[in-house]
């Protein structure tokens, strides 16, 4: 498997894992009711996204295919699906059982977003196992024909 997968893999990993943070910052500020922990991981996430459009071999290698292919997919894992996952399940909660409020939405889904970021984790293994056990595969039968 070439290397550059590798990178994507763990670029769109730590990527997901700083938006999560920046996801339960907001959760854990409203619980404590003080803002300066969402402040302090927009700080980071800020940080972290002008560096990487700032510093060049890093925009370099953010700019290649299969990155921008496994960040969409974390994309897809952590906002898109835990989105209208926590808005339907938000529906149903709030019809059968109790209204919720806004802070217990966020936490829905800060769940949901956690579950999607591990489950976009398990994946990318599965796949890296996959193509561990065809390039096993590959170089058992050339080896076998020579």
């Amino acid at each position: 498997m070439p290397k550059v997968r590798h990178y994507a893999d763990l670029v769109a990993i730590l990527a997901g894992l700083m938006w999560l943070l920046v996801y339960w910052s907001v959760s854990y500020s409203v619980y404590i009711d003080n803002i300066e922990p969402t402040l302090a991981a927009l700080l980071i996430a800020g940080s972290l996204i002008l560096i990487s459009f700032v510093h060049r071999p890093i925009r370099v290698l953010l700019s290649r295919y299969h990155v921008r292919k496994r960040r969409t997919e974390m994309w897809m894992h952590i906002l898109a699906l835990p989105l209208g996952l926590a808005f339907l399940l938000a529906i149903l909660i709030d019809y059968l059982i109790t209204p919720l409020n806004g802070t217990q939405k966020m936490l829905l889904f800060n769940v949901l977003a956690t579950a999607g970021w591990l489950v976009f984790i398990i994946t990318l293994a599965v796949k890296l196992l996959i193509h561990l056990i065809q390039e096993k595969r590959r170089a058992r039968e050339r080896a076998a024909r020579q």
